[in-house]
C-alpha cells in the first residue's frame, strides 16, 4: 500500500496501532470525514469481495445514504453464515428492523449522513459496522442493499473463533441495549 502511495498522489495508506475490526473501521470513518471526503466506501483486504462489483454502488451513490453488499453465496464457511443469521436475529428482537447484512465489509456511504450518525456509536465500539447499518435501518434513511460475490478468504489469517464470537455476542446484546436508548434519545432530540 505504502508503495502504491508513491505512484498515486490520491492515494492514502494510513497505518494505526491494531485495536480491533470496529475501532479502526470507526478511525477510518472519521479520518475520511475529517479529509472531507464526499463518501465513504470501505471493503476489507481480505481479497473476499471483488472491486469490479464497486461500479454499480458508484452509479446509485446519489440516491441512497448507505449502499451495502449483501453478501450471496458465501463462500466463507457455515460458522460464519450461523453468526450472520444469528446477529440478524437479534437485531430484529433488539431493535425492530430488519437488517438484510449488517455486518458486511462493502458499503458506499455518504459522507454527510455519516457525519450526522456517528457521534451515536460509541468509541471503538468493536460491532461498527453492524450498528451504523442498524442506525441507518432505525432512522428509516436510505438504505440499498444489492448482491455481491463473497469468496473465500483470499489473504490474512482469520482472527474469530468459535469462543471468541460467542464472547463478542454476549456483550453485543448488553450493548446493543445502551445503543438502542442513545438512538431512541436521538430520535426523540430530532
Amino acid at each position: 500500500m505504502k508503495e502504491c502511495q508513491c505512484e498515486m498522489p490520491d492515494f492514502i495508506a494510513l497505518t494505526k496501532e491494531n485495536s480491533g475490526h470496529g475501532a479502526t473501521v470507526l478511525f477510518g470513518y472519521q479520518y475520511a470525514l475529517s479529509h472531507h471526503a464526499d463518501y465513504i466506501f470501505q471493503t476489507d483486504s481480505d481479497g473476499q469481495t471483488l472491486p469490479e462489483e464497486f461500479e454499480q454502488f458508484w452509479r446509485q451513490r446519489h440516491t441512497y445514504d448507505m449502499i451495502i453488499g449483501y453478501r450471496r453465496n458465501r463462500e466463507d464457511g457455515l460458522s460464519r453464515k450461523f453468526v450472520t443469521k444469528v446477529l440478524k436475529l437479534t437485531i430484529r428482537m433488539c431493535f425492530g428492523v430488519k437488517v438484510s447484512d449488517a455486518n458486511t465489509p462493502f458499503r458506499l456511504m455518504k459522507a454527510d449522513t455519516l457525519r450526522e450518525n456517528i457521534g451515536l456509536i460509541p468509541k471503538d465500539y468493536n460491532l461498527s459496522n453492524v450498528i451504523i447499518a442498524v442506525i441507518y435501518e432505525k432512522k428509516k434513511l436510505a438504505v440499498k442493499y444489492i448482491p455481491i460475490t463473497f469468496r473465500s478468504r483470499q489473504g490474512g489469517a482469520n482472527s474469530i473463533n468459535f469462543m471468541k464470537i460467542v464472547t463478542i455476542g454476549i456483550a453485543a446484546v448488553k450493548d446493543f441495549k445502551m445503543i438502542n436508548q442513545i438512538i431512541k434519545g436521538d430520535e426523540k432530540n430530532a
